[in-house]
């Protein structure tokens, strides 16, 4: 079976193999339409086989486009996380066409090498090499590779800051007639954030802030999380119902973030003079899921469950407690014995005509 992680690093570089594949056909059919025109003989020729050369550009395209991706996903984006937009796909369009340059200069090499019988490093095999490079062939090439990988940057990108998931949804149509069904949420609230934003200020508090999103979205990513909203320094968590209840995702998530951020702990001490803590409620059952918006659109969960989780995470305090699960919840869950539940008892939650209980969980 494949970690969520592996899974999520599939999802994301899959799109660069497709995007490279795209190109790859339509290259291939505008050369045979511009092989075709009255002014080619292609009998004076060698013959085109068009089936066989759209078959191996896109074979060649789609396995370039993988390692590119594989490249990008898991190597050269996180060194331009903190770059903008536009700048990342700049930059690492010129490393990546640098990096293809490369390696149709050491190709060139080696080929005129072998044809003159001479050394690689003669000034016969050259000058040949600079004149295939600035040969309208090799331009009309380097043009094409930067376009290709300038487009599956922009994809990538894009996906990025939608949210995992989110572009495929806009572009397969899931949720553009709404639908009904169950999910499982973690409304997540940073303790204390008043006082830490008055101490630290604006500026520093927004740095500390993007520090602490950061940290607590390998746990999400990992234990199959979905990242709903950002609302200040509060995160809304969701998970398909099969998702969550495997293996106690949901629940195992919670504790991994506070262990991430523990693991911090002489990072946020140095730099912000406070470790962040957080409370959490968790809630679960029906919502209504589908696009929404005209001038921005996103996809949007609606639901009395939202509400509901929100007024359980607002009790933490109350309880002191940094969890609190409803009893839907709990009764859907299989906690074995590495972990302490404890009944807190019915509560009228505002906007509820019913009662719901609550409980808080221990890890042993």
């Amino acid at each position: 079976m494949l970690s969520p992680e592996v899974k999520r690093h599939i999802y994301r570089i899959i799109p660069f193999g497709l995007i490279w594949l795209i190109f790859g056909v339509a290259y291939s059919l505008l050369e045979w339409g511009h092989l075709r025109d009255p002014g080619h003989d292609l009998s004076a020729g060698n013959s085109y086989n068009f089936a066989g050369t759209v078959f191996i550009r896109a074979v060649i395209s789609f396995l370039s486009g993988l390692l590119i991706g594989t490249v990008e996903i898991l190597y050269l984006s996180k060194l331009f996380h903190q770059k903008s937009f536009a700048a990342k796909i700049v930059y690492k369009t010129l490393i990546y066409l640098a990096l293809i340059v490369s390696v149709l200069l050491t190709g060139a090499a080696i080929s005129f090498s072998g044809d003159l019988e001479t050394g690689v490093f003669t000034e016969r095999v050259w000058d040949n090499v600079w004149a295939f490079l600035l040969s309208y062939a090799s331009i009309g090439f380097e043009v094409y590779a930067a376009v290709v990988i300038g487009v599956s940057l922009f994809y990538t990108e894009v996906s990025e800051n939608l949210g995992h998931g989110v572009l495929v949804n806009f572009f397969t149509g899931k949720y553009h007639m709404p639908i009904e069904e169950e999910r499982i949420y973690m409304f997540l609230d940073m303790k204390s954030s008043t006082t830490i934003a008055e101490n630290l200020g604006h500026v520093r508090y927004f740095e500390m802030l993007r520090e602490y999103y950061t940290d607590l979205s390998g746990p999400i990513i990992k234990y199959s999380g979905e990242i709903y909203q950002y609302v200040g320094d509060e995160v809304i968590v969701s998970w398909t119902l099969k998702d969550g209840l495997k293996n106690n995702n949901c629940i195992y998530c919670f504790f991994a973030m506070k262990a991430a951020l523990e693991k911090q702990a002489r990072k946020y001490n140095e730099h912000f003079g406070v470790l962040p803590g957080f409370k959490a409620g968790f809630h679960m059952g029906k919502v209504t899921t589908g696009e929404i918006g005209v001038i921005k659109k996103e996809i949007m969960f609606t639901g009395d469950v939202l509400n509901t989780t929100a007024r359980i995470q607002g009790l933490c305090n109350t309880y002191n407690v940094d969890i609190l699960i409803s009893d839907d919840l709990k009764k859907k869950l299989v906690l074995d014995g590495q972990w302490q539940i404890k009944a807190l008892g019915e509560n009228e939650l505002r906007g509820r005509d019913e009662k719901i209980e609550l409980f808080t969980i221990l890890r042993l």
